[in-house]
């Protein structure tokens, strides 16, 4: 290279992406790992229209930014199109992605082949705390509907946010 670099184009940043419809702890613990590796995490929030969720995505973002807050360094934006789009508009070489199981990595494997093929963003492969493994954002919102404990499955903030919601409904 010529010259010296910015500041700016020599910093670490990963993108950790989903629909977190809701976040959850498995989803916090992959992106507080995330925030150790990288000077900067983007939390991107899929926008799908075809797929009506429980929160708005302008809710997630809010929800994210107030349980991520603690890090000091994670920034939550939404998107739709393909990821390595947003990741070249933001300079992201590299997306984190958390694997409960086998049959996620089988899926995986192949967006991670495709995302490198079509931009040459990396993608490293987190395996999910125990804790954690079998837990989704789906689970999470069919417990919750039927009254189950979700009490150490979401930060207290997300809890608050599904009882207030379902209490709705």
């Amino acid at each position: 290279m010529n010259g010296p670099e910015s500041e700016e184009s020599q910093l670490r940043r990963a993108v950790c992406p989903g629909s977190f419809d809701p976040i959850t702890n498995g989803h916090l613990d992959i992106i507080a790992r995330a925030s150790r590796l990288y000077d900067t995490v983007y939390v991107a929030v899929m926008i799908n229209q075809s797929k009506q969720g429980l929160f708005s995505v302008e809710e997630r973002i809010s929800l994210i930014q107030e349980v991520t807050a603690e890090f000091g360094n994670v920034q939550v934006e939404a998107f739709h199109g393909l990821l390595v789009d947003f990741c070249k508009q933001r300079d992201i070489p590299a997306i984190v992605k958390g694997l409960r199981a086998v049959s996620d990595f089988d899926y995986e494997l192949q967006m991670a082949q495709m995302n490198i093929g079509l931009s040459g963003v990396e993608t490293l492969f987190v395996p999910t705390n125990p804790t954690y493994s079998f837990l989704s954002s789906s689970l999470v919102k069919e417990v919750a509907q039927w009254g189950g404990d979700i009490s150490h499955l979401v930060p207290p903030a997300i809890l608050a946010a599904l009882n207030d919601r379902l209490g709705q409904r």
